[in-house]
């Protein structure tokens, strides 16, 4: 369903479209390659639905020649706007209106990474193509050039513009008042690992808060309605048990705490969490998200996180609604929420360990 300003009856198609880091996967008609062709017919509308199935690195996305309109971001409505470039953190996903506007011809699809942190990632670019129908296979492909991979500019576009439609159809809930405020710190850390050879003796980890989660042999919502002792406890910490420059080098001790920590909230109690990136290791964008529930991103920043006046600046009016969000290398995100879906709702990011 598509909201009233969009005419429905005018798009012509709707295609799938998984991005991976070096792998751009159409499926239309149940055909997926990894160089595609997708043919479109001049004076059409095609809704494309893209998702990000990488592990961990954000993507631009990209037509040459042509704009997109974004219509949905994680299956939720947003204010439609037209843009050249999305960017989409793994998990992701954005629905984008395509007009076939363009004289007839090739036009390259692009996808490249986002990285704005001093971290290694593969700059490659994957491509499939736009064929309108009665282009020659032989002609010229219009080209377009992805963004630096550190184009944070580019990226804050398109993150800046997404808002809720806050419509009487679709009105944007967010909880005015908050009830848990939560402070999370979202990085990585260094543990021992004695089977670890090549790493000499240690892994990278992942935490939130200095808690890498520890997976339990008995199933956490098992544990709690059979009321099984000893396979979690409820003490994982509502603030950084250690206060340091966040978006800073980091403590010497790179050490995390493993378990599985729960923290309990009551039923319909509204929260407010702030995503904060570390500096340990190195900063680093990281994708979070809230298993069970959609969020609004209430507002976003660079550097430490200041409680007295950053929420100044929040978004409370059309804030984006979502189930996963990016949070900014040397930033921070904060969202809020409703917990009205009773049970153990995991919050993961997208690293080699969720938390």
């Amino acid at each position: 369903m598509i909201p009233k300003k969009i005419n429905l009856s005018a798009i012509y198609s709707n295609i799938f479209i998984m991005l991976k880091l070096s792998f751009i996967c159409i499926l239309f008609r149940g055909i997926c390659a990894d160089v595609y062709n997708l043919p479109v017919e001049g004076g059409k509308t095609y809704l494309l639905r893209i998702v990000n199935a990488a592990l961990n690195e954000e993507l631009f996305f990209k037509i040459a020649g042509h704009k997109l309109t974004v219509v949905e971001v994680d299956a939720t409505y947003v204010k439609p706007f037209k843009i050249e470039t999305i960017v989409i953190a793994p998990g992701q996903t954005t629905n984008v209106l395509l007009n076939a506007d363009q004289k007839s011809g090739k036009y390259l699809v692009a996808a490249s990474p986002f990285m704005d942190a001093p971290v290694a990632v593969d700059n490659l670019t994957a491509t499939a193509t736009l064929h309108y129908t009665g282009t020659l296979a032989t002609t010229p492909t219009f080209l377009t050039t992805s963004p630096p991979k550190n184009a944070t500019q580019v990226a804050n576009n398109f993150i800046s513009s997404l808002r809720g439609l806050n419509s009487k159809k679709f009105p944007v809930n967010v909880p005015l008042t908050v009830d848990h405020s939560l402070f999370f710190t979202v990085g990585l850390g260094i543990n021992p690992c004695p089977s670890c050879k090549a790493a000499n003796g240690s892994r990278v980890v992942a935490s939130i808060n200095n808690v890498t989660f520890l997976m339990p042999t008995v199933a956490l919502l098992q544990a709690h309605y059979f009321n099984i002792k000893g396979v979690f406890t409820t003490d994982f910490p509502a603030n950084p048990p250690h206060v340091f420059n966040y978006s800073g080098p980091g403590p010497a001790n790179l050490n995390t705490v493993t378990g599985t920590k729960v923290y309990k909230l009551p039923f319909n109690a509204t929260v407010q969490v702030v995503l904060q990136d570390t500096g340990i290791i190195a900063p680093e964008n990281h994708p979070v998200h809230l298993h069970g529930f959609n969020f609004f991103v209430a507002g976003r920043g660079v550097g430490n996180y200041n409680p007295n006046t950053d929420p100044k600046n929040f978004n409370l009016f059309d804030p984006v609604e979502r189930n996963t969000v990016g949070v900014p290398a040397g930033g921070w995100t904060a969202i809020r929420f409703r917990a009205d879906n009773p049970g153990k709702n995991f919050q993961t990011q997208t690293t080699n360990e969720s938390a």
